[in-house]
């Protein structure tokens, strides 16, 4: 995982937290009693060997930035471990991030400076347990310019809410809609749909051509699942992997804590659903 860059996306206002996100973003947010939402995130990294971390930050970051300097320092940059936030700048512009990949693009000269083969990029607001070593063996055995992390869910609750994409038998991605009000269902399974988990993996030269590419569009929205993930999908080698429990033949546990209803269920499946997590936990 040394050669591996993990980019965390956490620049979201969470105005669907509100009172919550008043004075700080939604990253930021108190989980699960004495944790952060982005705690899960960080967790997952180190557990999965990932010790190069950037933080992308932009909306009320102040306590992010406290919480991450006081409690996510263990690392050492001359060893060439970190997890540093990385502040809206507006390098590209006077504009502030205006997608994901527009994100990414900004801070490119940064990331530029590190040496890595492949980009992971991960959003900082999901509560769910992941070894991201498996994500990426998968993506290096397929040879695949992008693999895209995807989870089953009910075909309903993907209409109009998440990322949907179409796969072959051997995970190579065919299709993909963001959001769409007919989603496509799984082959032999009308009732069910793989959603987008907003988890990337990008072959570095891939990743750079395409936010050039996206930069220069003055139609894109400058996102990854609306914008960059269809155009490498007609020209690329993309693939989907599954977050799936081999054993169980089931979906992996996965929230998107977007609103103050999920956020209270995550909250209580803590305790019921969620296998307690430390930041040293290989117990996969």
């Amino acid at each position: 995982m040394r050669n591996v860059l993990c980019i965390i996306l956490a620049g979201g206002a969470g105005q669907r937290l509100f009172p919550l996100t008043r004075d700080r973003c939604k990253p930021a947010v108190p989980f699960g009693g004495i944790y952060r939402i982005i705690d899960i995130t960080l967790s997952n990294c180190l557990n999965s060997g990932l010790r190069r971390v950037y933080i992308l930050a932009q909306y009320k970051q102040q306590s992010l930035s406290r919480h991450v300097n006081q409690g996510w320092h263990m690392l050492h940059r001359d060893l060439d471990e970190f997890i540093e936030i990385a502040p809206a700048q507006q390098r590209n512009g006077s504009d502030w991030y205006r997608g994901t990949a527009d994100a990414v693009c900004q801070n490119f000269y940064t990331f530029d400076q590190e040496g890595f083969d492949d980009a992971l990029i991960l959003s900082g607001d999901h509560i769910y347990k992941m070894n991201y070593a498996d994500m990426l063996n998968f993506h290096r055995a397929n040879q695949a310019d992008a693999t895209v992390a995807v989870i089953e869910v009910p075909r309903e609750k993907a209409a109009n809410e998440f990322g949907v994409l179409e796969t072959g038998e051997d995970g190579r991605v065919l299709g993909f809609e963001e959001k769409p009000a007919d989603p496509k269902p799984l082959p032999g399974d009308p009732d069910t749909s793989l959603a987008s988990m907003g988890i990337y993996i990008f072959k570095r030269e891939v990743l750079t051509r395409a936010l050039i590419e996206d930069g220069a569009d003055e139609q894109s929205k400058h996102d990854f699942g609306h914008d960059i993930l269809p155009k490498l999908i007609k020209d690329g080698r993309v693939y989907g992997f599954n977050f799936r429990d081999v054993n169980k033949g089931t979906a992996k546990y996965w929230r998107d804590v977007g609103t103050l209803d999920a956020y209270y269920e995550a909250n209580m499946d803590l305790v019921s659903v969620i296998p307690v997590f430390s930041l040293y936990d290989r117990d996969w």
